[in-house]
Protein backbone atom coordinates (compact mmCIF):
# COMPACT_ATOMS: atom_id res chain seq x y z
CA UNK A 1 0.00 0.00 0.00
CA UNK A 2 1.28 3.42 -0.92
CA UNK A 3 2.08 5.59 2.09
CA UNK A 4 0.26 8.90 2.46
CA UNK A 5 2.48 11.93 1.98
CA UNK A 6 2.97 13.46 5.48
CA UNK A 7 2.32 16.90 4.01
CA UNK A 8 -1.30 15.94 3.25
CA UNK A 9 -2.51 15.55 6.87
CA UNK A 10 -0.62 18.73 7.82
CA UNK A 11 -2.45 20.79 5.20
CA UNK A 12 -5.72 19.09 6.12
CA UNK A 13 -5.22 20.14 9.75
CA UNK A 14 -4.34 23.70 8.76
CA UNK A 15 -7.40 23.97 6.52
CA UNK A 16 -9.68 22.40 9.12
CA UNK A 17 -8.70 24.72 11.95
CA UNK A 18 -8.56 27.71 9.67
CA UNK A 19 -12.12 26.94 8.60
CA UNK A 20 -13.25 26.36 12.18
CA UNK A 21 -11.62 29.61 13.29
CA UNK A 22 -13.65 31.48 10.68
CA UNK A 23 -16.85 29.64 11.54
CA UNK A 24 -16.59 30.01 15.31
CA UNK A 25 -15.38 33.60 15.10
CA UNK A 26 -18.06 34.55 12.61
CA UNK A 27 -20.92 32.90 14.48
CA UNK A 28 -19.94 34.08 17.95
CA UNK A 29 -19.12 37.57 16.70
CA UNK A 30 -22.54 37.84 15.05
CA UNK A 31 -24.41 36.48 18.07
CA UNK A 32 -22.48 38.79 20.40
CA UNK A 33 -23.26 41.76 18.17
CA UNK A 34 -26.96 40.92 18.35
CA UNK A 35 -26.66 40.54 22.09
CA UNK A 36 -24.91 43.90 22.59
CA UNK A 37 -27.39 45.74 20.37
CA UNK A 38 -30.29 44.13 22.25
CA UNK A 39 -28.66 44.97 25.57
CA UNK A 40 -28.36 48.63 24.61
CA UNK A 41 -32.04 48.67 23.69
CA UNK A 42 -33.02 47.01 26.98
CA UNK A 43 -30.91 49.49 28.97
CA UNK A 44 -32.40 52.46 27.12
CA UNK A 45 -35.94 51.23 27.76
CA UNK A 46 -35.21 50.71 31.47
CA UNK A 47 -33.71 54.19 31.78
CA UNK A 48 -36.84 55.71 30.22
CA UNK A 49 -39.35 53.56 32.12
CA UNK A 50 -38.31 53.29 35.78
CA UNK A 51 -41.44 51.30 36.67
CA UNK A 52 -39.96 48.25 34.92
CA UNK A 53 -37.77 47.51 37.95
CA UNK A 54 -40.87 46.43 39.88
CA UNK A 55 -40.98 43.39 37.60
CA UNK A 56 -37.50 42.27 38.70
CA UNK A 57 -38.79 39.57 41.12
CA UNK A 58 -41.17 38.14 38.50
CA UNK A 59 -38.42 38.11 35.88
CA UNK A 60 -36.19 36.39 38.40
CA UNK A 61 -38.77 33.66 38.85
CA UNK A 62 -39.03 33.17 35.08
CA UNK A 63 -35.26 32.96 34.75
CA UNK A 64 -35.11 30.49 37.62
CA UNK A 65 -37.84 28.32 36.10
CA UNK A 66 -36.12 28.31 32.71
CA UNK A 67 -32.79 27.21 34.12
CA UNK A 68 -34.33 24.70 36.53
CA UNK A 69 -36.46 22.85 33.98
CA UNK A 70 -34.59 23.44 30.72
CA UNK A 71 -31.00 24.33 31.50
CA UNK A 72 -29.49 21.21 33.02
CA UNK A 73 -26.01 22.23 34.21
CA UNK A 74 -26.20 25.60 32.42
CA UNK A 75 -26.61 27.44 35.73
CA UNK A 76 -22.91 26.82 36.42
CA UNK A 77 -22.07 29.37 33.73
CA UNK A 78 -18.41 29.94 32.89
CA UNK A 79 -17.39 27.31 35.41
CA UNK A 80 -19.19 24.68 33.33
CA UNK A 81 -16.98 25.58 30.36
CA UNK A 82 -13.85 25.33 32.50
CA UNK A 83 -15.03 21.97 33.83
CA UNK A 84 -15.74 20.73 30.31
CA UNK A 85 -12.24 21.71 29.24
CA UNK A 86 -10.61 19.88 32.14
CA UNK A 87 -12.99 16.91 32.23
CA UNK A 88 -13.88 15.55 28.80
CA UNK A 89 -17.14 13.86 29.86
CA UNK A 90 -18.75 17.14 31.02
CA UNK A 91 -21.60 18.03 28.67
CA UNK A 92 -22.47 21.57 27.61
CA UNK A 93 -26.14 21.84 26.62
CA UNK A 94 -26.67 24.03 23.56
CA UNK A 95 -29.67 25.54 25.36
CA UNK A 96 -27.10 27.36 27.50
CA UNK A 97 -26.68 29.96 24.73
CA UNK A 98 -30.32 31.09 24.36
CA UNK A 99 -30.98 30.82 28.10
CA UNK A 100 -28.10 33.11 29.08
CA UNK A 101 -28.88 35.47 26.17
CA UNK A 102 -32.50 35.92 27.23
CA UNK A 103 -31.76 35.77 30.95
CA UNK A 104 -29.16 38.54 30.73
CA UNK A 105 -31.41 40.81 28.68
CA UNK A 106 -34.24 40.38 31.16
CA UNK A 107 -31.90 40.94 34.10
CA UNK A 108 -30.71 44.25 32.66
CA UNK A 109 -34.15 45.28 31.46
CA UNK A 110 -35.56 45.10 34.98
CA UNK A 111 -32.62 46.58 36.86
CA UNK A 112 -30.35 43.77 37.96
CA UNK A 113 -26.74 44.72 38.65
CA UNK A 114 -24.81 42.48 36.28
CA UNK A 115 -22.35 42.46 33.43
CA UNK A 116 -22.17 40.96 29.95
CA UNK A 117 -18.84 39.12 29.58
CA UNK A 118 -20.17 35.92 31.15
CA UNK A 119 -23.02 35.85 28.66
CA UNK A 120 -20.78 36.23 25.62
CA UNK A 121 -18.26 33.66 26.89
CA UNK A 122 -21.01 31.13 27.65
CA UNK A 123 -22.65 31.63 24.28
CA UNK A 124 -19.26 31.29 22.60
CA UNK A 125 -18.42 28.09 24.44
CA UNK A 126 -21.81 26.48 23.81
CA UNK A 127 -21.73 27.36 20.10
CA UNK A 128 -18.13 26.26 19.57
CA UNK A 129 -18.69 22.96 21.37
CA UNK A 130 -21.32 21.91 18.80
CA UNK A 131 -18.61 21.70 16.14
CA UNK A 132 -17.08 18.81 18.09
CA UNK A 133 -19.85 16.43 17.04
CA UNK A 134 -20.30 17.94 13.59
CA UNK A 135 -16.65 17.28 12.68
CA UNK A 136 -16.28 14.23 14.95
CA UNK A 137 -13.28 15.68 16.77
CA UNK A 138 -11.41 14.00 19.60
CA UNK A 139 -10.97 15.39 23.12
CA UNK A 140 -8.03 17.57 22.10
CA UNK A 141 -10.10 19.03 19.29
CA UNK A 142 -12.92 19.76 21.72
CA UNK A 143 -10.53 21.53 24.07
CA UNK A 144 -9.37 23.72 21.19
CA UNK A 145 -12.96 24.59 20.30
CA UNK A 146 -13.85 25.49 23.88
CA UNK A 147 -10.87 27.84 24.09
CA UNK A 148 -11.87 29.38 20.77
CA UNK A 149 -15.45 29.84 22.00
CA UNK A 150 -14.35 31.55 25.20
CA UNK A 151 -11.82 33.78 23.44
CA UNK A 152 -14.31 34.89 20.78
CA UNK A 153 -16.94 35.74 23.38
CA UNK A 154 -14.56 37.83 25.47
CA UNK A 155 -12.92 39.48 22.46
CA UNK A 156 -16.15 40.49 20.76
CA UNK A 157 -17.94 41.79 23.85
CA UNK A 158 -15.12 44.19 24.80
CA UNK A 159 -13.37 44.75 21.47
CA UNK A 160 -10.11 43.32 22.85
CA UNK A 161 -9.04 40.34 20.70
CA UNK A 162 -5.59 39.83 22.22
CA UNK A 163 -6.98 39.93 25.76
CA UNK A 164 -9.76 37.55 24.70
CA UNK A 165 -7.26 34.99 23.43
CA UNK A 166 -5.03 35.28 26.51
CA UNK A 167 -8.05 35.13 28.82
CA UNK A 168 -9.22 31.83 27.32
CA UNK A 169 -5.75 30.30 27.57
CA UNK A 170 -5.21 31.55 31.12
CA UNK A 171 -8.61 30.93 32.71
CA UNK A 172 -8.47 27.14 32.29
CA UNK A 173 -5.21 27.04 34.26
CA UNK A 174 -3.84 24.14 32.23
CA UNK A 175 -0.06 24.07 31.73
CA UNK A 176 -0.32 21.40 29.02
CA UNK A 177 -2.02 23.53 26.36
CA UNK A 178 -0.82 22.39 22.95
CA UNK A 179 1.14 25.16 21.16
CA UNK A 180 -0.86 24.41 17.99
CA UNK A 181 -3.96 25.59 19.87
CA UNK A 182 -2.76 29.15 20.28
CA UNK A 183 -3.05 30.29 16.66
CA UNK A 184 -6.70 29.20 16.13
CA UNK A 185 -7.63 30.84 19.45
CA UNK A 186 -6.07 34.14 18.36
CA UNK A 187 -7.46 34.01 14.81
CA UNK A 188 -11.00 33.23 15.96
CA UNK A 189 -10.83 36.06 18.52
CA UNK A 190 -9.88 38.57 15.83
CA UNK A 191 -12.53 37.25 13.44
CA UNK A 192 -15.20 37.63 16.14
CA UNK A 193 -13.98 41.13 16.96
CA UNK A 194 -14.13 42.36 13.36
CA UNK A 195 -17.44 40.64 12.67
CA UNK A 196 -18.89 42.40 15.71
CA UNK A 197 -17.64 45.74 14.35
CA UNK A 198 -19.06 44.87 10.93
CA UNK A 199 -22.54 44.63 12.45
CA UNK A 200 -22.24 48.17 13.73
CA UNK A 201 -21.31 47.57 17.36
CA UNK A 202 -19.26 50.34 18.93
CA UNK A 203 -17.42 49.45 22.08
CA UNK A 204 -16.90 51.75 25.05
CA UNK A 205 -13.64 53.68 24.74
CA UNK A 206 -11.63 54.90 27.70
CA UNK A 207 -8.83 57.43 27.78
CA UNK A 208 -6.26 58.52 30.32
CA UNK A 209 -5.83 62.27 30.40
CA UNK A 210 -2.35 62.28 31.91
CA UNK A 211 0.26 59.86 33.20
CA UNK A 212 2.60 60.14 36.14
CA UNK A 213 6.36 60.15 35.54
CA UNK A 214 7.94 56.78 36.28
CA UNK A 215 9.69 57.28 39.60
CA UNK A 216 10.22 55.25 42.74
CA UNK A 217 7.40 57.24 44.34
CA UNK A 218 4.85 56.66 41.56
CA UNK A 219 5.72 52.95 41.47
CA UNK A 220 5.38 52.72 45.25
CA UNK A 221 1.99 54.43 45.16
CA UNK A 222 0.92 52.06 42.39
CA UNK A 223 1.73 49.15 44.69
CA UNK A 224 -0.28 50.73 47.51
CA UNK A 225 -3.23 51.15 45.15
CA UNK A 226 -2.81 47.53 44.02
CA UNK A 227 -3.19 46.37 47.62
CA UNK A 228 -6.52 48.17 47.93
CA UNK A 229 -7.70 46.92 44.54
CA UNK A 230 -6.83 43.39 45.62
CA UNK A 231 -8.85 43.79 48.81
CA UNK A 232 -11.81 45.02 46.73
CA UNK A 233 -11.53 41.96 44.49
CA UNK A 234 -11.35 39.70 47.53
CA UNK A 235 -14.43 41.42 48.99
CA UNK A 236 -16.39 40.82 45.79
CA UNK A 237 -15.53 37.11 45.83
CA UNK A 238 -16.19 36.87 49.57
CA UNK A 239 -19.65 38.44 49.38
CA UNK A 240 -20.52 36.34 46.33
CA UNK A 241 -19.67 33.20 48.28
CA UNK A 242 -21.67 34.32 51.32
CA UNK A 243 -24.75 35.30 49.29
CA UNK A 244 -24.66 31.93 47.50
CA UNK A 245 -24.62 30.11 50.81
CA UNK A 246 -27.59 32.16 51.90
CA UNK A 247 -29.60 31.50 48.73
CA UNK A 248 -28.75 27.79 48.77
CA UNK A 249 -30.87 27.54 51.90
CA UNK A 250 -33.90 28.10 49.67
CA UNK A 251 -34.65 24.54 48.56
CA UNK A 252 -36.52 25.34 45.34
CA UNK A 253 -34.02 27.11 43.02
CA UNK A 254 -36.54 29.24 41.04
CA UNK A 255 -37.56 30.94 44.28
CA UNK A 256 -34.01 32.21 44.84
CA UNK A 257 -34.09 34.99 42.20
CA UNK A 258 -37.72 35.69 43.13
CA UNK A 259 -36.78 36.44 46.74
CA UNK A 260 -33.56 38.13 45.70
CA UNK A 261 -35.46 40.36 43.30
CA UNK A 262 -37.73 41.61 46.07
CA UNK A 263 -34.69 42.60 48.13
CA UNK A 264 -33.06 44.27 45.12
CA UNK A 265 -36.13 46.38 44.35
CA UNK A 266 -36.24 47.59 47.95
CA UNK A 267 -32.49 48.34 47.86
CA UNK A 268 -32.79 50.33 44.61
CA UNK A 269 -35.66 52.38 46.00
CA UNK A 270 -33.76 53.07 49.23
CA UNK A 271 -30.65 54.12 47.34
CA UNK A 272 -32.72 56.51 45.25
CA UNK A 273 -30.27 56.25 42.35
CA UNK A 274 -30.14 53.94 39.33
CA UNK A 275 -26.43 54.35 38.58
CA UNK A 276 -25.65 51.14 40.45
CA UNK A 277 -27.91 48.89 38.36
CA UNK A 278 -27.11 47.40 34.99
CA UNK A 279 -23.60 47.83 33.60
CA UNK A 280 -22.97 51.25 35.11
CA UNK A 281 -20.90 52.45 32.14
CA UNK A 282 -21.75 56.17 32.58
CA UNK A 283 -20.32 56.03 36.09
CA UNK A 284 -17.23 54.18 34.88
CA UNK A 285 -16.60 56.90 32.30
CA UNK A 286 -17.23 59.63 34.86
CA UNK A 287 -14.57 58.09 37.12
CA UNK A 288 -11.90 59.18 34.64
CA UNK A 289 -12.87 62.85 34.58
CA UNK A 290 -14.62 63.93 37.77
CA UNK A 291 -15.09 62.85 41.40
CA UNK A 292 -17.69 60.16 42.04
CA UNK A 293 -19.16 58.83 45.27
CA UNK A 294 -16.57 57.56 47.72
CA UNK A 295 -18.62 54.44 48.45
CA UNK A 296 -19.84 53.72 44.92
CA UNK A 297 -17.46 50.78 44.65
CA UNK A 298 -18.76 49.19 47.84
CA UNK A 299 -22.42 49.54 46.82
CA UNK A 300 -21.62 47.95 43.45
CA UNK A 301 -19.82 45.07 45.18
CA UNK A 302 -22.88 44.34 47.31
CA UNK A 303 -25.49 44.74 44.57
CA UNK A 304 -23.69 42.75 41.88
CA UNK A 305 -22.60 39.89 44.13
CA UNK A 306 -26.17 39.69 45.44
CA UNK A 307 -27.77 39.85 41.97
CA UNK A 308 -25.64 37.09 40.47
CA UNK A 309 -25.75 34.90 43.57
CA UNK A 310 -29.54 35.04 43.51
CA UNK A 311 -29.55 33.49 40.04
CA UNK A 312 -29.86 36.47 37.71
CA UNK A 313 -27.72 36.33 34.59
CA UNK A 314 -24.98 38.42 33.06
CA UNK A 315 -21.35 38.57 34.00
CA UNK A 316 -18.98 39.96 36.56
CA UNK A 317 -16.38 41.78 34.48
CA UNK A 318 -18.05 45.12 33.69
CA UNK A 319 -19.22 45.45 37.32
CA UNK A 320 -15.62 44.74 38.33
CA UNK A 321 -14.60 47.56 35.99
CA UNK A 322 -17.10 49.79 37.81
CA UNK A 323 -15.77 48.74 41.22
CA UNK A 324 -12.16 49.29 40.23
CA UNK A 325 -12.65 52.58 38.41
CA UNK A 326 -14.74 54.16 41.17
CA UNK A 327 -12.38 52.91 43.88
CA UNK A 328 -9.43 54.31 41.93
CA UNK A 329 -11.28 57.62 41.68
CA UNK A 330 -11.83 57.63 45.45
CA UNK A 331 -8.16 56.89 46.13
CA UNK A 332 -7.31 60.32 44.75
CA UNK A 333 -8.02 61.52 48.31
CA UNK A 334 -4.62 60.28 49.47
CA UNK A 335 -2.72 58.78 46.51
CA UNK A 336 -0.93 61.48 44.49
CA UNK A 337 -1.46 60.02 41.03
CA UNK A 338 -3.68 61.40 38.23
CA UNK A 339 -7.39 60.60 38.59
CA UNK A 340 -7.72 58.97 35.19
CA UNK A 341 -4.64 56.82 35.77
CA UNK A 342 -5.98 55.61 39.14
CA UNK A 343 -9.33 54.81 37.54
CA UNK A 344 -7.63 52.86 34.74
CA UNK A 345 -5.43 50.97 37.20
CA UNK A 346 -8.44 50.07 39.31
CA UNK A 347 -10.57 49.05 36.34
CA UNK A 348 -7.99 46.45 35.31
CA UNK A 349 -6.51 45.47 38.69
CA UNK A 350 -9.80 44.53 40.37
CA UNK A 351 -10.54 42.33 37.35
CA UNK A 352 -7.10 40.74 37.76
CA UNK A 353 -7.67 40.12 41.46
CA UNK A 354 -11.14 38.63 41.05
CA UNK A 355 -10.34 36.38 38.08
CA UNK A 356 -6.68 35.56 38.77
CA UNK A 357 -6.11 36.07 35.04
CA UNK A 358 -3.33 38.57 35.60
CA UNK A 359 -1.67 38.23 32.18
CA UNK A 360 -4.98 38.68 30.39
CA UNK A 361 -5.68 41.68 32.62
CA UNK A 362 -2.42 43.39 31.70
CA UNK A 363 -3.02 42.71 28.00
CA UNK A 364 -6.56 44.07 28.43
CA UNK A 365 -5.18 47.21 30.06
CA UNK A 366 -2.76 47.80 27.21
CA UNK A 367 -5.49 47.27 24.60
CA UNK A 368 -7.84 49.67 26.38
CA UNK A 369 -5.38 52.34 27.53
CA UNK A 370 -2.19 51.96 25.50
CA UNK A 371 1.38 50.92 26.23
CA UNK A 372 2.17 54.10 28.12
CA UNK A 373 -0.01 53.07 31.06
CA UNK A 374 1.13 49.46 30.94
CA UNK A 375 3.73 49.69 33.73
CA UNK A 376 1.34 51.22 36.28
CA UNK A 377 -1.51 48.89 35.31
CA UNK A 378 0.81 45.89 35.42
CA UNK A 379 2.14 46.70 38.91
CA UNK A 380 -1.35 47.28 40.33
CA UNK A 381 -2.70 44.11 38.68
CA UNK A 382 0.09 41.86 39.92
CA UNK A 383 -0.21 43.18 43.49
CA UNK A 384 -4.01 42.87 43.38
CA UNK A 385 -3.69 39.33 42.07
CA UNK A 386 -1.60 38.24 45.05
CA UNK A 387 -3.56 40.25 47.64
CA UNK A 388 -6.88 38.68 46.65
CA UNK A 389 -5.47 35.38 47.96
CA UNK A 390 -6.88 32.20 46.37
CA UNK A 391 -10.47 33.22 46.05
CA UNK A 392 -11.76 33.89 42.57
CA UNK A 393 -14.94 34.03 40.55
CA UNK A 394 -13.95 31.06 38.35
CA UNK A 395 -13.61 27.43 39.37
CA UNK A 396 -10.18 25.82 39.32
CA UNK A 397 -10.91 22.18 38.56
Amino acid sequence: MKKLNPIVPFFYTVLLWGFLSLCVGGLVGSVTAGFLISLDAATLYRDQHFFIIYFLPLIGLLIGLGYHYLGGESHKGNNLLISAYNTHHTKIPIVMAPLVFIGTLLTHLTGGSAGREGTAVQMGGAIADKFTSIFKLDNLGRKNLLLMGMSTGFASVFGTPFAGAVFALEVVRNKKINPSTILPVIISAFVAHFICLYWGVRHTTYSIGSLSPITIFSISWSMVAGVLFGLAAFSFCFFTEQWKRLFNKIAYPPFRPLMGGIVLVIAILLLGDTKYIGLGIPTILASFTSPVGHFDFLIKILLTSFTLSAGYKGGEVTPLFFIGATLGNALLLFIPLPMSLLAAMGLVAVFAGATHCVIASIVLGIELFGWEAGLFIGIASIVAHFLSIKKGIYARD
